[in-house]
């Protein structure tokens, strides 16, 4: 692991104190985090990131249900696995947040609500790197994925697309006791309330989250693309908000 870190540039700063060594590879990789180090945007509307990485694209879903992200095109429907489910977020927002192998492993709730479903489909486990955009078509909607469904008063309905990557992809879910989310539907009755923060799941090496957001939740995503850190501010009421567009400043 030592060589991992070192590899990766990790920077442990802001995980949890734990055993020395990890028990296991898959324990430093889904280290937590000290406690306070990401306190969620103060705003409490606001819809903040739900993991350390990379915004990595954002912009509406289109009629039909599209979205386009670095020049592919993907529909809604193939995301989340279900037609009817799609139609919600025609008219809404996307972002897509990349988890780099340097960073946290941990997915929070953007948003306070409750979830109500939670969607566990087979996939491929393609790279989610720059190689693997360019060379697989649709990618994100052919790796193995599990939709979480989150209702909220503020924001109608969001849903959380965890998108597994090469070598593992495992993915647990807090909502859920079970070692790996067994594929198909699972209604969460009652509702598993949620603050913003809440953790909700965990990739166990991987990749790649995927945010929809209800059409007349807010016009425009406020936060320009780059680096982001779990707890900031991708869209605040107060503010007029601004096209996302690229950008490379350092964390």
């Amino acid at each position: 692991m030592d060589l991992y870190t070192r590899a990766y540039r990790v920077d442990l700063d802001a995980a949890a104190p734990a055993p020395e060594p990890y028990e296991s590879f898959d324990a430093f990789f889904t280290r937590a985090l000290r406690e306070g180090v990401r306190p969620p945007f103060e705003d409490a509307l606001s819809f903040i990131s739900p993991a350390d990485g990379r915004l990595h694209d954002a912009g509406p879903v289109v009629e039909g249900g599209e979205l386009l992200v670095k020049g592919q095109h993907y529909l809604v429907s193939e995301l989340v696995g279900d037609q009817a489910e799609a139609q919600r977020y025609v008219g809404g927002q996307f972002a897509v947040i990349y988890l780099s192998p340097r960073d946290y492993h941990r997915v929070h709730s953007p948003v306070a609500g409750a979830i109500s479903m939670i969607r566990s489909m087979p996939g491929d486990l393609y790279p989610v790197n720059s190689i693997g955009e360019r060379h697989v078509p649709k990618l994100f909607s052919r790796n193995r994925r599990v939709a979480i469904v989150i209702d909220t008063p503020a924001h109608g309905r969001v849903t959380v697309v965890m998108v597994g990557a090469m070598i593992v992809g495992r993915i647990t879910v807090s909502a859920l006791d079970a070692r790996d989310v067994p594929l198909g539907d699972h209604v969460i009755d009652p509702a598993l309330p949620l603050q913003r923060g809440d953790e909700i799941g965990r990739f166990h090496l991987g990749s790649t989250a995927v945010m929809l957001v209800e059409r007349g939740a807010f016009p425009r995503w406020d936060r320009p693309l780059g680096p982001v850190l779990f707890g900031e501010p991708l869209h605040i009421p107060s503010s007029p908000g601004a096209t996302p567009h690229g950008g490379d400043s350092e964390r």
